[in-house]
């Protein structure tokens, strides 16, 4: 089966689209339970790079925007119908604009049966990893890699391990943190001002755009890159220009391998002459980049995408296939923003041995902090459960979301191992009546949230996109 997938990426600096198209097959035999993987990915288009439009400093034009988008959705002959999943990414500054959420719900009639529209630094570091080939690199190479996105508003870092996200952080540090304008600085971010601050550098709106004095600026932007990346503790000012929820770095060794994507990234490898053909620094970063020293003692490989790394990792890496042995409740998809309850092993051992009373006051406790009539429960699960252990944990599931309070909501539940089906359909005998999902073969954390699209492969399995953060 092939389905469409489509990944937006609004950005500080600029706004973008690929069309991907995803073929999902049955590995298994025909006498056996199926078992659904993507077996490729592939861009099928790649819009033109717009600059975002703003109409001020606090808001982004969401027509402006819509517009790019439904041009371009025109020009790859898409249609929201033909659509089945995808992301649409506020990123950077971008995702900081008051009016950010706003924009996303204008975006809703193109998104077809999308079951995204995210935004924030910790997924925004995941998927510009994917996009820019690090993640796959470190699978391939069995070793760790890191990412560094450097985009117009942000730098997002995301390390590697085997394939997988071991951490992410991000720091307000990009090539639209000033701004120029007919020879002039029309524009400082608070992060650049406090890094002009620390260097004793008078920095002003209205000054003459000296390329040698922002040069300045840009060096000590570059080196504070390098720092977050492998030796965060090194430098206070790091804490000072962190973005805000951000996460905290596990340091790499320094025989990672370093990848370096967005706009700022094609700058370092590029050839512009001009200092400020852009309207900004990301010149200047770029070239800084360039000649600091850890980038002449890093292992630097080459990214498969550098300005697209993240709408690339949108809309072909983000999206994940549910095992095929689930239940569910077909009128309850596709479900957007769903915010999941990740309980730890010991909860569910706790869980296991009666307390159910506990369980559903962290299920009430959750419901009234979301302030959402859907969440749902996930845990790791073990492998090959017996019959017994399956109908047990059944019994306690009925338990919980048979209480007052909890009676209102759908049964979702998300779990790791392979025990999907069964336990679902033990919980279907229990409880006849009630909305359900249950699926496997997704990992999750605390704190993520997951989106559900409709049934693929004659309704075998559900499109998964799991979310580190829904808002910056």
């Amino acid at each position: 089966m092939e389905i469409l997938s489509v990944g937006i990426d609004i950005g500080t600096t600029t706004t973008q689209l690929v069309a991907s198209r995803l073929v999902i097959e049955n590995k298994a035999s025909a006498f056996t339970v199926p078992r659904i993987h993507i077996v490729s990915k592939e861009i099928i288009y790649r819009s033109k790079v717009y600059f975002t439009p703003f109409l001020n400093e606090v808001d982004i034009d969401g027509d402006g925007v819509y517009r790019i988008l439904q041009a371009e959705y025109e020009a790859a002959g898409l249609t929201p119908d033909s659509v089945a999943t995808g992301a649409v990414i506020i990123t950077g500054e971008a995702a900081r604009k008051q009016n950010a959420e706003m924009i996303l719900m204008r975006l809703s009639s193109l998104a077809g049966q999308f079951v995204v529209s995210t935004a924030g630094p910790d997924l925004e570091s995941i998927i510009a990893g994917k996009g820019s080939g690090a993640c796959g690199y470190s699978k391939e190479h069995k070793c760790t890699a890191v990412n560094a996105d450097i985009g117009g508003g942000t730098t997002n870092i995301a390390v590697y391990e085997n394939g997988e996200t071991v951490s992410c952080t991000c720091i307000d540090i990009g090539g639209r943190q000033v701004r120029v304008e007919q020879g002039k600085i029309t524009y400082i971010s608070p992060s650049a001002k406090r890094i002009a601050e620390d260097m004793q550098m008078d920095l002003k709106l209205g000054q003459a755009a000296d390329p040698g004095k922002l040069s300045r600026l840009t060096d000590r932007m570059a080196e504070l890159i390098f720092l977050q990346m492998f030796a965060p503790e090194a430098d206070p000012l790091l804490e000072v220009v962190k973005t805000k929820s951000a996460g905290a770095i596990t340091v790499p060794g320094r025989d990672a391998a370093v990848f370096l994507s967005g706009g700022v990234a094609a700058c370092v490898f590029g050839n512009q002459e001009e200092d400020f053909p852009f309207g900004d620094i990301g010149v200047l970063l770029g070239r800084s980049i360039r000649k600091n020293h850890w980038f002449a003692e890093s292992k630097i490989e080459h990214s498969a995408e550098m300005i697209r790394a993240t709408v690339v990792g949108a809309g072909v890496h983000l999206v994940s296939i549910s095992g095929s042995t689930i239940t569910y409740s077909p009128d309850l998809l596709p479900l957007k923003n769903v915010p999941v309850l990740k309980l730890t092993d010991e909860e569910v051992a706790r869980w296991r041995s009666g307390d159910d009373g506990y369980i559903a006051d962290r299920l009430r406790w959750f419901s009234q902090a979301t302030d959402d009539p859907v969440l749902a429960l996930g845990w790791n699960g073990w492998k090959s459960p017996t019959f017994k252990e399956i109908k047990e944990m059944a019994e306690r599931v009925r338990n919980v979301y048979d209480t007052p309070d909890l009676r209102k909501l759908p049964i979702i539940l998300i779990i790791e191992e392979d025990m999907a089906k069964s336990l679902g359909q033990s919980i279907r005998i229990l409880l006849p009546e009630r909305k359900l999902i249950c699926i496997d073969s997704i990992g999750i954390r605390e704190g993520d949230y997951v989106d559900l699209g409709s049934p693929i492969m004659n309704g075998v399995a559900i499109p998964v996109v799991v979310k580190t953060l829904v808002m910056g």
